[in-house]
């Protein structure tokens, strides 16, 4: 290291005022190894405040955000004031926001406790409003809905469960809520695998049946139970599908089967004779009486 001595000059690079006895800063960098005392290094080298305009001093903190400089003391919050020298903020529209006024001023409120959603958080949003997902709670129960399924009723919302407990139908044979869908019989909800006949089980929905004592049938069913049979052929007459039939004498047929039991023509809108267990055309009946 060179000894200086009182003989040797030692100047500020800038002023070339006399050092000795006088704090000073020595630049390094591009500006070499040349000192310079404190105004003329502050004056040189040091950044001018975004906020006062006024030069940041060398023992000054400073604070550096997108292309600017701040004095420790300038870095606030546009809205409170408050120092954002060690605070996360937000810059908006070219103003610094704390988190805080940042929030208030930009960010949803919950409704269900009217506190800021802030940003990063996990929320729900329906209908145009916003909650904190804890805070999104089935009206019933009082749990979290988080993600799962849920049903609104006027301003209330419900978990699935709870819904189809407290406003559901009920099932008339099973008591269970009735969620979607499902088949109504005499004003009466049925789930599709609960509407059977009563006769087979076989389920009805879908399918053509009829009842007896408000109890369901299927037509099969119904025909082998309460049905009259046709004379000719023993099946039921049931009626059902526009099928018509022939009664004489508390006796019936269908219509296919209302023939003459000597020659089997039909008997259909023709005149026909009473035989004993017969009936016979005009014609059959005619050679019987030879």
């Amino acid at each position: 290291m060179e000894q200086v001595t009182m003989s040797d000059r030692f100047d500020c690079d800038n002023c070339k005022e006399s050092l000795y006895g006088r704090k000073y800063i020595q630049a390094d960098g591009g500006h070499g190894d040349n000192p310079y005392c404190i105004p003329c290094y502050d004056s040189l080298f040091a950044n001018t405040c975004d906020e006062c305009k006024e030069l940041i001093g060398h023992d000054a903190r400073e604070l550096f955000y997108e292309d600017r400089h701040y004095h420790e003391h300038c870095f606030r919050c546009f809205r409170c004031d408050r120092s954002l020298a060690d605070e996360p903020f937000t810059s908006q529209d070219e103003a610094l926001l704390c988190n805080d006024c940042y929030c208030n001023e930009f960010s949803s409120k919950c409704v269900a406790c009217d506190k800021t959603v802030m940003p990063g958080t996990r929320k729900l949003e329906y209908g145009g409003s916003t909650w904190h997902e804890g805070c999104f709670i089935c009206h019933s129960c009082e749990q979290p809905i988080g993600s799962k399924s849920f049903i609104p009723d006027k301003d209330e919302h419900y978990c699935v469960s709870c819904y189809e407990d407290k406003f559901a139908p009920r099932c008339t044979r099973c008591k269970k809520a009735l969620a979607k869908g499902g088949v109504t019989y005499r004003d009466e909800p049925w789930h599709k695998e609960c509407f059977v006949c009563t006769g087979c089980k076989v389920q009805l929905a879908g399918q053509h049946f009829t009842s007896r004592e408000d109890n369901p049938y299927c037509l099969k069913c119904f025909g082998s139970l309460y049905s009259k049979k046709c004379e000719a052929c023993s099946k039921p007459i049931t009626g059902f599908g526009g099928g018509k039939y022939i009664s004489f004498e508390e006796r019936q047929w269908h219509q296919p089967c209302f023939t003459c039991t000597e020659c089997s023509v039909s008997l259909v809108g023709a005149g026909f004779f009473p035989n004993g267990d017969q009936i016979l055309c005009r014609d059959c009946n005619t050679n019987s009486n030879l």
